[in-house]
């Protein structure tokens, strides 16, 4: 009975993964690393034990484009990263011949606020092409853009930095490839918005603004998720419980 329940979980977080986010609108050295490492399920275990992933999207969809779900896993389960964390995946460029980029590229952004879910979350995804890159996830006093190391501006009093790590945001001419984004401005109940940390020698950097408690210094748990389609595309979904 518990075997069947754990796979009915994972059959709703993928379904909910390929379609549940919203329909986009066109538009330094590393830290310290707590490094987290893949465990015998295919789900990364992080230093200081996160709690066992509870929540399940329930939302159900059909992925964009006509496309299929290749795989699906937990790369972080609920947990708070006080200290960075790092999903790592081998890069080894260039990924594809030119003229596309040698690393992999980020095309797509999506939000969607899940208030309904159980716990309820805000949900903001990167969709890359050219495979996954590396990525770290971290709280932080304030997020520094990449190259200048000026402070991003973000809403609400708690600010999360997810950077990606060998790969990029731009063309071989530096044109933008990203193709659809939502406005900064998410406006979720926690998930305030988001602001573009810079795409500067392989790293790519973003920052989300949340929104705790007055006074409160218990930061959210967070979860990372990762989608493979058969297009190419490669999805890293990032949640934030609702407070």
């Amino acid at each position: 009975m518990r075997a069947h329940r754990l796979t009915l979980v994972a059959v709703l977080l993928l379904v909910g993964l390929a379609g549940c986010d919203s329909a986009p609108r066109p538009g330094a050295a590393p830290d310290r690393l707590s490094e987290a490492t893949s465990g015998p399920s295919g789900s990364v275990p992080v230093p200081g034990g996160p709690s066992p992933d509870t929540g399940t999207p329930s939302r159900p969809g059909r992925p964009a484009g006509g496309e299929e779900v290749a795989s699906f896993r937990t790369a972080y389960r609920w947990g708070v990263p006080a200290e960075p964390v790092l999903v790592r995946h081998r890069v080894r460029p260039p990924v594809a011949p030119p003229p596309a980029p040698p690393l992999p590229y980020l095309v797509e952004i999506r939000a969607a606020d899940h208030p309904e879910g159980r716990p309820g979350y805000s949900r903001i995804s990167f969709t890359f092409r050219g495979g996954f890159p590396s990525y770290e996830l971290a709280y932080l006093g304030r997020i520094p853009a990449e190259g200048t190391g000026e402070p991003l501006r973000l809403p609400g009093n708690a600010f999360l930095r997810i950077r990606f790590v060998q790969a990029q945001a731009h063309d071989e001419r530096g044109r933008s490839s990203v193709t659809a984004a939502p406005r900064p401005e998410l406006g979720f109940a926690t998930l305030r918005g988001y602001a573009f940390g810079g795409d500067f020698e392989g790293y790519l950097t973003y920052g989300l603004g949340l929104r705790v408690a007055p006074g409160s210094d218990q930061a959210l748990p967070v979860r990372a998720l990762e989608l493979t389609r058969t297009g190419g595309r490669y999805v890293v979904a990032l949640d934030v419980r609702r407070a």
